[in-house]
């Protein structure tokens, strides 16, 4: 029993791993929740199937109708070394919401107005969401310290 449930959680997070378009979201969030839905099925008193059935659907479900800025854990796992497929910039941050072009810029604005002392490298990190958090609070922002389209064209407004 224990090695079935191994097993098919092991299975289903190997597919997780979220995506961009609603297809990749929705297959992901159906192998996240499968994964989870399996571990509830046994430690509950459903079967392991009934468990992963439910948890697919409601993640599935999840994952298809919610947009990318609002759960992201990166690029899909099956699409990692595909065939002409670029490779990953590099390992996402719990910081990183934006593109790297705009965090850019984010970055580069926060140093000139004196908020950001880090390089200007495209990688939202500890840093820059400090630097961030700072300008938002003296902006009267809602202060989340995330890099945002939103946040980049408050800052352009302002100079």
């Amino acid at each position: 029993m224990y090695k079935r449930i191994v097993t098919i959680a092991a299975a289903s997070l190997v597919v997780s791993g979220c995506g961009s378009t609603p297809t990749e979201r929705g297959v992901s969030g159906a192998g996240i929740g499968a994964s989870a839905g399996a571990v509830l099925g046994a430690v509950t008193g459903m079967t392991v199937l009934q468990g992963a059935v439910i948890g697919a659907t409601a993640g599935g479900l999840t994952g298809a109708l919610t947009r990318e800025d609002q759960i992201n854990l990166g690029r899909p796992a099956w699409k990692q070394g595909q065939a002409g497929a670029p490779a990953p910039a590099a390992a996402p941050s719990q910081y990183a919401y934006s593109a790297p072009s705009t965090v850019r810029e984010i970055q580069s604005t926060l140093k000139s107005l004196g908020y950001y002392s880090g390089p200007v490298d495209g990688i939202a990190g500890p840093k820059t969401a400090s630097a961030i958090r700072s300008y938002q609070q003296k902006n009267g922002l809602l202060v989340d310290g995330r890099p945002s389209a939103d946040l980049l064209n408050h800052m352009r407004r302002r100079s």
